[in-house]
């Protein structure tokens, strides 16, 4: 039996998705031709490697920037919720210019990527304001939020081998709790909203382009 062609609308919440279909074995499985990754800070040595990797997968990926180094020096400064929340996106936006350098585009608004695209967020976030203004919400949930809106699973890339439970790494979450490797809002955010999220140790060399691939790699899988 021929696979189905190569890409078909998607259903759901958002804007609508397409699909591909990927081989393994004697089995297709299908699965959105586009994803959005979010990029930690901590991973700004790994830049131009995952760029490379994101690219030579051939996925179209849609790139949301962590704060990293920029975002701690908004909480050094220790200010109300609400100038902390824009100066963390601000910050989150001059990572992503660090980002654009290593030859991937910008893209100012929520859309569907072509190819290779890194979200410039302040603009959209300005303009849409769909999250709390806390420290409670950090890049973590923003990229959520941004891979909800755009009905694509989302690739959270960071310098840890996975989302951990009494120093445990879980292979997989399906409820909310309290966990230090992202901020308070993520879980409940992610589980309510049923958003495919696997987090993934961006240190790692190819792990990144695998996940991009279709293949199981080591890391946690969240909500459904």
């Amino acid at each position: 039996m021929e696979p189905p062609s190569p890409t078909t609308a998607a259903s759901g919440p958002g804007t609508n998705a397409s699909f591909t279909f990927i081989t393994a074995g004697h089995h297709h499985f299908r699965m959105p031709a586009a994803a959005v990754v979010k990029l930690g800070g901590s991973l700004s040595s790994e830049v131009p490697r995952l760029v490379q990797e994101i690219r030579e997968a051939g996925r179209a990926v849609l790139i949301v920037p962590g704060g990293g180094q920029y975002a701690d020096l908004v909480r050094m400064l220790d200010l109300p919720d609400e100038q902390s929340h824009w100066m963390a996106i601000a910050a989150m936006e001059q990572y992503a210019w660090y980002i654009a350098v290593h030859g991937v585009e910008t893209l100012d608004e929520i859309g569907m990527p072509e190819g290779i695209r890194v979200l410039l967020p302040y603009r959209v976030m300005r303009m849409e304001d769909p999250l709390p203004h806390t420290w409670e919400v950090t890049s973590d949930s923003i990229s959520a939020w941004v891979a909800h809106r755009l009905n694509l699973p989302l690739l959270l890339l960071k310098s840890v081998d996975g989302l951990t439970r009494d120093g445990t790494v879980q292979v997989r979450v399906g409820e909310p709790y309290p966990c230090g490797e992202v901020d308070p809002f993520f879980l409940p955010y992610v589980i309510s909203h049923r958003l495919p999220v696997t987090v993934v140790n961006g240190r790692v060399a190819g792990r990144t382009a695998a996940w991009l691939r279709g293949e199981d790699v080591p890391g946690t899988v969240v909500g459904v």
